[in-house]
C-alpha cells in the first residue's frame, strides 16, 4: 500500500471552504484538472454520494474515475474510494479551523490518499513505478488544493 499526504492552509473558513469542496455540480469550474463531472446519486453530499470525474492527464489523454462517500462528518472530514486499473483508493479529507495566529479563521486541509494494489499486475506495477506514482498523486492533489484556495 501507498500513501500520499498533503496539507495545505487556506484563507477562508471551514463552512466556506466545505462548501466549494462538496458542491460537485461546480467542480468543474474550480478544478483546473477536470473536464467532466456527472453526480451519480440525488441529494446533498453525505455518505452513498457517488460521481464520476474525468480529468486531463500530462500527456494529452484523460481518465475517468468514479468516487464513493464511504463516510461524512459535516463539515470535518469526509472519505471517498475509488476503484482504479490494478488499484483501489481511498481519499481522506479533513477540515480543521485554525484558532490562532495571523491565519486565524482559515482552515487546515489535509488529504490523505491510500492507493492498495488489487491484482498481481497491480502489484508489480506498484513495485517498479511506487514512487512516481506517489508524486504523480502528491502533484495532483497539490494542485487541487491550490486551485481550492484561490476560490475559497
Amino acid at each position: 500500500m501507498s500513501t500520499v499526504v498533503v496539507t495545505r492552509l487556506i484563507d477562508a473558513p471551514v463552512a466556506a471552504v466545505w462548501q466549494v469542496f462538496t458542491d460537485l455540480h461546480r467542480r468543474r469550474e474550480w478544478l483546473t484538472a477536470v473536464t467532466r463531472v456527472e453526480v451519480r446519486s440525488p441529494g446533498p453530499f453525505d455518505a452513498g454520494t457517488v460521481w464520476r470525474e474525468t480529468r486531463g492527464m500530462a500527456d494529452g489523454g484523460e481518465v475517468t474515475e468514479e468516487f464513493r462517500v464511504r463516510e461524512c462528518e459535516v463539515p470535518e472530514r469526509f472519505v471517498v474510494t475509488s476503484p482504479g486499473i490494478g488499484a483501489d483508493y481511498r481519499m481522506t479529507y479533513s477540515f480543521v479551523p485554525v484558532i490562532s495566529g495571523r491565519h486565524r479563521g482559515g482552515t487546515m486541509v489535509t488529504v490523505k490518499q491510500e492507493g492498495a494494489p488489487t491484482a498481481p499486475a497491480g502489484r508489480i506495477l506498484a513495485l517498479i513505478f511506487g514512487g512516481l506514482a506517489a508524486e504523480t498523486a502528491e502533484g495532483a492533489l497539490r494542485r487541487d488544493l491550490d486551485d481550492l484556495a484561490a476560490v475559497a
